[in-house]
């Protein structure tokens, strides 16, 4: 085996049963299980392990093992071999049970007094609807399957979002955990938090003695971050997505995760409790920047009819499959906040995500204040026609995805007889400096749970914290109804008015 993807990573030492809840589902077929084969591939994985797959379809372990050596080699993202897929199938095997019943917790219990078959450590990911999380939880405390914290087999919980819905229901989900579990041993997993340039986050801040100090509200003019989609209700979400919309679905944990990064302080060291901590105290400290109505800070909008950048004819959001033809879930939601602390106390921070937008794209722009003085004029070009305006601001992005780098803005002299000044970009992207794949982010953060690392997972303080940014939302959404938008669109035009006395506008490019 030759390890070609993770670099540097430790090889886990600790033999484990890994126990997949929802083993029939997509994630796992498509993420899960080629995350762990790529694992096993670069002898990552410990010399002793087995999978189990949980659910209730009628499989036996030749027929699953069958299923996944076909995910694998459809979904890895590396280069399959036979031979090192059927090694790798024969750790898995399947038990067939009904998460609502103590009675498939019960034959689990009995497999697994074969420690040779199946080691004592047990790491139990819950790939489930969240109706079920205290159900799975509280049957595998009761059924004997969670050992004590102190003890020398550890166990461990990953969870899928939503963490909730609402602050009530949070606060109930982590008071329900809490009840069976030990703190350590719940993994609230955010997958945008395992991608490579989300992590390159706080290296580039923190290691880099030339821009930490400009981030702060002395410099900073405004932040926004962007997560947009070009497909509206695909693979059949409608039933889930009309439930949750955009601010549930993506602000509460994936995008409020990336402002956490951008603007925290710097932790004393690089342990979990450190950078959660820091985590913790800026999502305290943010709110929404609303003056006198709840539309002052938040606009939702909700994609009609249209057609889309190939200019075929497409449904609108009311229209979709398992959509309330009445619905007014969200699914685009701009807003703005303000963080109350010493760093960015005046610095408006611009959030926006949606469905059926013009472009596939998860970014963080900062955007810097201009020079105090004017000395210079700017030229703007488009092919052969240019014109002069004021200085543009130096913006540094970082793109999460899809070409995933760090650009830096910057305006430098035009070559010529005249002293104007023109933008180039000083960039830096994976693609360009290292000819390896990046991992998938689900690689990152299994391997990450294997080793006992929370580092990258969401602790249940912060989880609430999330919710109590957003929860005004909820409480006055009678005062915001969702505007129309067409479908490959920037979202909606109102959502203009969220850039009142600041200098910019969305960065629709």
């Amino acid at each position: 085996m030759t390890p070609t993807g993770i670099i540097g990573e430790r090889r886990v030492n600790d033999p484990v049963t890994i126990v997949i809840f929802g083993a029939s589902g997509d994630l796992t077929h498509r993420k899960l299980i080629p995350a762990l084969y790529i694992a096993y591939a670069q002898d990552l994985l410990p010399e002793k392990f087995t999978i189990v797959g949980f659910a209730r379809r009628d499989y036996d372990d030749a027929i699953y093992r069958g299923m996944l050596s076909d995910s694998i080699k459809k979904f890895s993202r590396l280069p399959v071999e036979d031979e090192t897929v059927d090694r790798f199938i024969q750790h898995i095997r399947y038990h067939k049970g009904d998460i609502s019943t103590m009675e498939a917790y019960a034959e689990l219990k009995e497999k697994f007094k074969d420690t040779e078959a199946y080691p004592e450590n047990h790491l139990f990911y819950l790939s489930i609807i969240p109706s079920l999380f205290k159900t799975a939880v509280q049957s595998l405390k009761e059924s004997g399957l969670v050992a004590d914290p102190a003890a020398d087999q550890w166990t461990r919980v990953i969870i899928e979002k939503p963490f909730g819905r609402d602050m009530e229901s949070a606060l109930a989900l982590n008071s329900a955990l809490l009840q069976y579990l030990d703190e350590s041993q719940i993994y609230r997993i955010d997958h945008y938090l395992g991608k490579e340039t989300v992590q390159n986050i706080l290296s580039f801040r923190f290691a880099n003695a030339i821009f930490e100090p400009v981030f702060n509200r002395s410099y900073v003019d405004h932040i926004q971050i962007t997560a947009s989609e070009t497909v509206g209700m695909e693979m059949g979400r409608g039933g889930y997505y009309d439930e949750y919309g955009a601010v549930r679905d993506m602000v509460t944990n994936h995008i409020l995760q990336l402002l956490c990064l951008v603007t925290m302080e710097p932790p004393g060291d690089l342990s979990a409790d450190a950078i959660r901590n820091e985590k913790v105290k800026v999502l305290n400290a943010a709110k929404l920047d609303i003056h006198e109505n709840i539309s002052d800070a938040v606009c939702r909008g909700q994609y009609g009819e249209g057609t889309d950048a190939e200019g075929n004819t497409t449904k609108g959001y009311l229209k979709e499959d398992r959509i309330h033809p009445e619905s007014t879930t969200e699914t685009y939601a701009a807003m703005r906040l303000s963080i109350d602390n010493w760093r960015w106390a005046g610095v408006p921070i611009l959030l926006r995500t949606g469905k059926a937008m013009a472009k596939k794209t998860t970014e963080i722009a900062v955007q810097f204040k201009v020079p105090p003085l004017q000395l210079f004029q700017q030229v703007e070009c488009d092919d052969d026609v240019c014109d002069l305006t004021h200085i543009r601001p130096n913006t540094l992005i970082f793109q999460i995805q899809p070409n995933e780098g760090i650009f830096l803005k910057v305006g430098t002299k035009r070559p010529g007889m005249r002293f104007v000044v023109e933008d180039v970009k000083m960039d830096f992207s994976y693609s360009g400096t290292w000819s390896k794949s990046l991992p998938e982010a689900y690689e990152r953060l299994l391997l990450d749970t294997l080793h006992g690392d929370s580092t990258l997972f969401t602790r249940s303080d912060e989880v609430e914290a999330e919710w109590r940014v957003v929860q005004p939302i909820f409480d006055n959404q009678d005062q915001l109804k969702p505007f129309p938008y067409p479908p490959n669109a920037w979202g909606v035009e109102e959502a203009d008015w969220l850039f009142h006395g600041v200098e910019g506008q969305w960065r629709n490019t």
